[in-house]
């Protein structure tokens, strides 16, 4: 969460180096002194890290905001800026989650969001 984008293309090249093809990265937030979310999402990483490397780039909104109702309008900008992808966290009853819960979508509200999110996809050129 503090790695500099060079840090953190030289991690996955590093891993990819040993030998596993299969890398992902993923933009989960950085630390900031804001405590309005649990971390602040840097959505400007994602076109850089598509100029500059090969690698798929997924978005966590659910990590990187830590509120529920910050995940949809971040899953829409993530996608707007280029993402690959958005990890989200969904739980049938999050209020009992035993972690994670207020950020997690309910199956309701992650269908919504798919459907929200093929609209988007296709303006910028991008199928889900």
């Amino acid at each position: 969460m503090s790695a500099t984008l060079e840090e953190f293309l030289l991690a996955a090249e590093y891993v990819l180096n040993e030998g596993n093809p299969n890398v992902v990265l993923c933009e989960r937030g950085v630390r900031t002194f804001s405590d309005f979310t649990r971390n602040t999402l840097d959505l400007s990483i994602v076109p850089a890290v598509e100029r500059l490397s090969h690698l798929p780039i997924l978005v966590d909104p659910s990590h990187g905001t830590g509120r529920r109702h910050k995940v949809a309008p971040m899953s829409f900008a993530s996608i707007a800026a280029g993402a690959d992808g958005v990890a989200v966290e969904v739980h049938h009853q999050p209020e009992r989650a035993l972690s994670d819960g207020p950020q997690a979508l309910t199956p309701e509200m992650f269908s919504d969001l798919m459907a929200r999110l093929a609209p988007i996809a296709a303006a910028v050129g991008r199928t889900l």
